[in-house]
């Protein structure tokens, strides 16, 4: 399946309102053994935001591939890429992103890095598999379930 821009922003937001909504829940609750706190639910609606943004550009890059598909290795390194940008934002820059600070101490980089693999790792196995499942037409309309 070769996703349109609204296939692959309906996905998101799908995904990322379920599967991304359960697992930060479970962060934010401090169930992981981290501190308990809101900055999880801030990192995830970033994450959607820059997601739909990075998603243009994945398209755009998409159009010079052979088959304009974009396989599971180039989506692991987007998401390299993704966590990367946001941590340069933030760490390197230093640019204060609202909500990011923990009882205004230090950017929890490494709790960032735990929850958005988690968060990840989560968004993709249901892409490659529940999304199948649940909207069997999904793959043969460029990712679009509504």
């Amino acid at each position: 399946m070769t996703p349109t821009l609204l296939g692959r922003w309906q996905t998101r937001l799908l995904l990322m309102g379920t599967i991304g909504l359960i697992i930060t829940l479970f962060f934010c609750t401090g169930a992981a053994g981290n501190p308990a706190s809101s900055v999880y639910f801030a990192i995830l609606i970033y994450l959607i935001i820059f997601g739909i943004g990075w998603d243009c550009l994945y398209m755009f890059i998409q159009s010079f591939r052979w088959d304009q598909d974009w396989p599971a290795f180039l989506q692991w390194l987007a998401a390299i890429w993704e966590a990367f940008f946001f941590i340069l934002i933030r760490v390197i820059v230093g640019i204060q992103l609202p909500f990011t600070d923990v009882d205004g101490g230090d950017f929890p980089v490494g709790w960032f890095v735990l929850h958005y693999l988690v968060v990840w790792i989560g968004v993709f196995i249901a892409s490659q598999s529940l999304m199948r499942l649940l909207f069997p037409k999904w793959r043969f309309h460029g990712g679009e379930w509504l």
